[in-house]
Parts: structure tokens; sequence; C-alpha cells
């Protein structure tokens, strides 16, 4: 774990502050100053533009374009065409200059800059003093947020003010002309661009795909100014002559609406609906959104907030993560879902993995069961795909992507995409999970049973069967990325044999509750009795290699691998990727993230604690952590076993990996999904919660440098404050109806009156 801060941000609890620019931490805060509403996201960026290194970064959930150029590598199975999300519309488009001299602050003189986020409005802020070459200082204040409840708005605030007369120009537009980074390339065409009353509008399409956005803006100012149109391909503005007086203030505000088509649909179509709904953004004022947005922060912190006393690196960092993730995803629509970079970057092509069900998915189930179903919603609606994908590995069934944006399989890289197996259990497991939690039969005899059904046929056609009649599976790739090609990887097989039992145990249970409906299973899905006694004979014969002592062997053969002392691996080899020979990785013992320990984790309660202890033991000081949820995954379990202060360190760069950019790639955008597991690391670690079992169990634990901390969770429609100091625990029903959980292994009922009850060591 040699990993070290960078710590360049101001300490605040509820504010991301920069002081003074620094041109060399650019990238970084356009990654750190991100804003999103899950169904638009738009990086820090300067929208005056800046000659320096800078990832200009527009992006729409759902948005793709598909790569320039084919795969070489053309065998059956490996996909011939990614797909990425793709750079999208710069709706801040600002150009400032005085007397030919355009602001940049990579070159222009400034002073006195700050920039803020807001964690409790939700609202961005930058200002600084722009010196000017002839002679005028100009104070300048950038501002921007987005709307989280209609979420095609967008709203820009701009201020100027002087000490002395001076003529400004200013040019404000919407721009298609960004390029996508890691493609070097645009990837739009115009369509339609039109001027309106105070304002302008454009619509484009993607080059392959055939997505539209529409993107219309209204500009309001404080000196009446009409502006001059501004065309050029892919462009529209509006140029305003700005006249500022001695100490006079002048305000300029920008109402933006984007709508976004997945789907192709006639140009006069989507302008019309685009104009109706600018038109509806213009009945309210930029302050009356501005407020309705710290109305919805406000209510987000009072039901979600993490409070740290005596910690206020974590504190802030914490924050940080709760309002990227309620950025990134609150479940507003079934077809969006969390990518691995969210909507801050262009790194892994915005491409949603597994760790959506099984580390993002935790968050939403205690926050927000709707966006929880809505995760396992996405996965339904792109069932035909996973269903394409498993006939293209010669398989039945359906087999969910390594990679995806739109349920095409994304990732071209054969070990990864035709190996790995992690998403199609990991849907499986998210079903289970969120019915576990939220009881929800309606969606598991409808469209969870349909994916069940799916993944269980792809399962046992790409499982086979061994000499000694073993069931499991060969030639495959487990959450450890640095061992390829195993046979009867542990996590793969235990995650299908899971998988196997739940299915046919749902498919029981329709069966004698509805049998209309298993009927209909039966027709429409070709279902045969003679199938579910496969997946019966699969899940009674699934190898899970155990020694006597308990130790799970992670794949067939790892006993025997040659030993890597991890410890005494250079730094200047990391990351691996980079520095080893790519062959080199896979022949030894070293493992990049948890595998035996992931499945101990996500089924918790199969295992006994001495069952956990001594695979902990022996695979953690294997584990290189490669991968930025693997820390957090050892956190809770070494928490969970008493191993307090290892569970610290771990926990050490959780909250804050990307505000301290310990990874040194928080630029490419945030990591979201290792975000989620920063809260996990807290609620399932410190905290102790188990959610795989038929009752809500916590354990709390809390660090020694903390004076407390509290956190809240929703469950069986009650909302739950759990408040851990070095002495006590103390829960409180916030909300709801009385509910009834297992504390430090005892039934506990939390009503009106406060529990409160000694912290106990859970080693």
């Amino acid at each position: 774990m040699a990993k070290v801060a960078d710590l360049y941000y101001q300490l605040d609890p509820w504010v991301i502050k920069e002081e003074g620019f620094d041109v060399a931490h650019n990238e970084v805060s356009e990654a750190i100053f991100s804003l999103g509403n899950e169904y638009m996201g738009v990086r820090g960026y300067f929208e005056e533009g800046i000659s320096a290194p800078s990832l200009l970064g527009s992006y729409f959930n759902g948005i793709y374009e598909n790569s320039h150029e084919e795969n070489r590598v053309q065998y059956k199975g490996i996909v011939k065409r990614s797909h990425f999300m793709v750079n999208a519309v710069d709706w801040l488009y600002t150009r400032l200059s005085v007397d030919s001299e355009v602001l940049d602050l990579a070159s222009s003189r400034i002073h006195s800059f700050q920039r803020s986020l807001d964690l409790r409005t939700g609202v961005l802020q930058r200002s600084f003093t722009w010196v000017t070459n002839s002679g005028p200082e100009i104070e300048v204040l950038f501002e921007r947020f987005l709307d989280m409840e209609q979420a095609n708005y967008g709203f820009q605030k701009i201020q100027l003010k002087a000490k002395q007369p001076v003529a400004v120009e200013l040019i404000l537009g919407a721009d298609f002309n960004t390029i996508h980074q890691s493609q070097e390339m645009n990837f739009w065409q115009q369509e339609a661009s039109e001027f309106h009353e105070h304002g302008a509008a454009l619509l484009a399409k993607t080059l392959t795909s055939q997505q539209q956005i529409y993107s219309s803006f209204t500009l309001e100012n404080n000196q009446s100014l009409p502006g001059e149109p501004v065309v050029r391909d892919k462009f529209i503005g509006r140029k305003l002559n700005v006249q500022l007086e001695p100490d006079q203030l002048f305000e300029i505000k920008r109402y933006t609406t984007n709508l976004v088509a997945k789907t192709l649909k006639p140009a006069s179509e989507l302008i019309e609906a685009g104009k109706e709904l600018q038109k509806k953004q213009l009945t309210k004022s930029y302050e009356t959104y501005r407020q309705e947005q710290a109305a919805y922060w406000q209510e987000v912190w009072q039901n979600y907030d993490i409070e740290i006393e005596g910690d206020e690196l974590n504190q802030q960092g914490i924050r940080f993560c709760i309002f990227q993730l309620q950025q990134t995803y609150h479940g507003q629509n079934p077809s969006n879902n969390i990518g691995a970079k969210g909507l801050t970057g262009e790194s892994y092509g915005g491409h949603a993995f597994w760790d959506t069900e099984t580390c993002c998915l935790p968050f939403y189930l205690l926050n927000n069961l709707e966006a929880a179903k809505n995760l396992l919603e996405f996965r339904y609606q792109t069932l035909p795909q996973a269903r394409n994908r498993a006939k293209e590995l010669d398989c039945q069934g359906a087999c969910y992507p390594i990679a995806t944006l739109n349920g095409n399989e994304a990732s071209d890289l054969w070990q990864h995409a035709s190996l790995q197996f992690q998403p199609s259990t990991g849907v499986a497991y998210g079903i289970w999970h969120y019915v576990n939690l939220s009881k929800d039969q309606a969606f598991l005899q409808g469209h969870g049973i349909e994916m069940l059904i799916e993944i269980s046929r792809f399962l046992a056609s790409r499982g086979d069967w061994g000499a000694n009649g073993e069931f499991g599976f060969f030639g495959v790739m487990g959450p450890d990325e640095f061992q390829m090609m195993v046979n009867h990887n542990a996590y793969t097989n235990y995650m299908a044999l899971k998988t196997f039992q739940y299915t046919l145990a749902t498919l029981q249970t329709i069966k004698e509750s509805q049998p209309e409906r298993y009927q209909e299973l039966q027709s429409t899905l070709l279902l045969s009795e003679d199938e579910l006694a496969l997946w019966q004979r699969c899940s009674d014969q699934t190898l899970i290699i155990e020694t006597k002592e308990g130790l799970i062997e992670q794949h067939d053969g790892f006993f025997k691998l040659p030993h890597v002392d991890i410890h005494k691996i250079p730094i200047t080899d990391f990351p691996l990727y980079h520095h080893w020979s790519y062959d080199r990785i896979y022949r030894n013992d070293m493992i990049k993230q948890p595998d035996v320990l992931m499945f101990q984790f996500l089924y918790n309660q199969d295992f006994s604690k001495e069952s956990k202890r001594i695979n902990y033991e022996y695979y953690e000081p294997k584990t290189i952590h490669e991968s930025s949820l693997s820390p957090s995954i050892h956190s809770i379990l070494a928490a969970e076993l008493g191993k307090n202060q290892e569970a610290y360190d771990f926990f050490g760069f959780a909250t804050r990996m990307d505000l301290d950019n310990y990874n040194r790639n928080t630029r490419e955008g945030l990591h979201t999904t290792s975000i989620a597991a920063a809260w996990m690391n807290i609620v399932y670690g410190f905290g102790g919660v188990r959610t795989d079992g038929p009752e809500l169990l916590l354990a709390p634990s809390i660090p020694e440098k903390w004076t407390s901390y509290t956190f809240k969770i929703s469950y069986q429609g009650a909302l739950l404050e759990i408040k851990v100091s070095q002495n006590d625990v103390q829960m409180r029903l916030l909300e709801g109806s009385p509910v009834t959980v297992k504390l430090y292994g005892q039934e506990t009922t939390i009503a009106q009156e406060p529990v409160l009850r000694t912290l106990e060591g859970v080693a």
C-alpha cells in the first residue's frame, strides 16, 4: 500500500476548495469539480477555455459512439468493434476578451483565484481578478449547477466588475466540436441550428450510433444586451459587447436545456420537444432553481449523511463520496447505469462493470431501494444483448458483458470479455440481494426470474464436468485478473452454485404459489423439467477445493504456483501493467484484488468467522491491490475479524483516493465504484452491517483516532441512525415503524426510544 497523498484542496467538512490556481493540478481539478445529475455530467473545465493540458468533458448517460477502427483479432467470440461514452456538447462555451486579449488562465495575469464546490447545494463557483494587458483589472465570477430532478436543465452565471471603464467582448454558445481525447477525433455532425430570442439552439447526432442531442440556451443579462449571432460548423452562439462602468456589476445567466435521443428521431420532433422543455425552464428564475437545488441536497444529507468526529480528512472525504454517488446515479431512469468513472472522464470508456451489482448496489439498497431496482432493470432491458453474447461464446442463455454502455460487450480484450463471468453471477447476486432486503416478490417473479433462468442456462452450458464427475468452470479468469485460463476458480464456481440454488428455489416458489406464471415461463422460455434437473445436478456437484483446515484454493493448482514476495517489488514497478511484461504477471501467486475473500464478503454469513480468518490471513499477504476496490473489501473483513489497525490502514485512502490523487490518475475521472466501496468501508466495515441474511446485522467497531461516527440507513421502510462512540452504540428510529435487527448477535428492536448498548469487541 505504498500510496502517497497529494494534499492540495483545503480542508472543510462541506466544501471542496481550491485556493490559488496551479496549472499542474488543472486536469485533476477538472475531475474533482465535476458535476452530474445521472442524465448528464460535466467536468470542472474552464468554460472560457485554457491552453494548458485539459480534458474538456461533457457526457450524457447512454450516449456512445463506436470505435473508429475494428479489432484486428477476428476470432469468433472476440469483439470486433468497441463502443464508448462519447464526449458531447460544450454547453458552457464562453470566451472573454479585452482589446483582443483573450482570457486564458494558463497565460493571463490573475490573482485571488478561488474555486469551491459546495456539497450542501451542488453549486460550483470560481472567482479571480484578471489583470488585463491594457491595464484595467476585472473581477470575474463563474457559477454553474445542474438540476438534479429536471435533469435536462443546466445553469451558468457570470459576473464581471471593474474599477475603471472597460469594454469586454463576451461570446457564449453551444459547441459540438469537442474532441474525444482517447480517440483523438470528433464524433458529431450537425443536423440543425436556429436562433431564438436571447438565445440559440443546435441539434447534432453521432457519426455511427446515430444518437442525438438538442442543446438550447437562453441568456438573461442586466444590461439588456441582445447579442450578435455567431455561427460556424457545429457551433452556435451570441456575442455581447459589454461596457463595464466603475464598480457596477455586470451579470449574465444562461439557462440551458439538453435533450438526448438514444435512438434516432426526426429532427423536427426532437427540436419541438426541446423547445417545450426550454419554455418550461424559463418559467422560473435562476435564483429559484438554485434554491430548489439547495433544498434537494438538504434532503439528501438529512437521509444519507455520515458524520465523523475527530477526523477532518475523512469527514470531507466521505461526504465527497456520497455527493458524487448521488450525482452519478439516483435511480432516475432504468435505462441508465453506473460507469466506472461515472460521468467524469473518458477512462474505461465510461463502461459499467460487474462492480455495479457487487459494490455500488449496497449504497442504494440501504438508501434508495427504487434506485437499486432500476439498476437491475437496466440489466433486464439489455437481456436480449446478453442472450446474443452467449451465442457468440457458443453457449446458451444470457452472458452479461464485462464492460458495456448499451448492453453489448465493449471489451475487445478476449481474456476479460470471454473468460470473466462475474457480470452474469453479479446480476444474479444483485437480484438476490435486492429481493432479500426489499421483499419485492413481484420483481423477482417477473423480470428477476427471467434473468435468473437465462443466467443459469449460460452457466450450465459454459461450465463442464471434470474427470471425477465434478462440475465447474474451465479456462476462466476470476476477480483476480492476474490469473488467466485457470480451472475451478473458486469465485466463479461458488457464485454459479449460489445462482443455481436461488434460481431453483425461486422457480419452486412460483410453481407452488403461481402455477399460471410457472406455465408461462415454461412456454415462453422453453423451460423444461430436464433443464431444472441439470441445474440441480450442477449445483450438487460444483467443486470448491478446500483443505481440511478450511483454506479455499483460489483455483485448481494455485497452491503450487511460484511465490512472489510482493513487499520486495520496487515502488517504481507500479502500476505493474506498465512495467512488467504481460505474461510475467500471470505466472506466480501474486493477487491483483480479492477473489476468495470477495465471495466471502458477498455471501458473508455462509462462512464461519474462522473460515474468513484462515482465508484472510493466507490471501491478504499475496494481494497487491492494483484494483482501487481491493483495499475496502480487505478493510471490511479486517474489521469483522477484529484486526482494527489493519482495517484502519486499508481504510486510509478509501474516502480520499480521488481528492488526494493517491493513484496519480484522478485526472482521467473519478473512481466511482471505489467511491461506493468507501461508503461500504464505513457502513459494512466499521459499522459491521450485514445484509446477506434474513435479518439486518450490526456489529460496530470504531477506529482509535475517531471520537465518534454516525451513519444512517433505510431498512424495511424505516430510517435508522446509528452513532458509534469509543464507549457505546446508540440507535435511533428517525422515520417509519419500529424494526428488529441483530446487534452483536442479539435481537434488538429500534423504536421511538433510542437504544443504547456498550460497544463490544468483534474479534
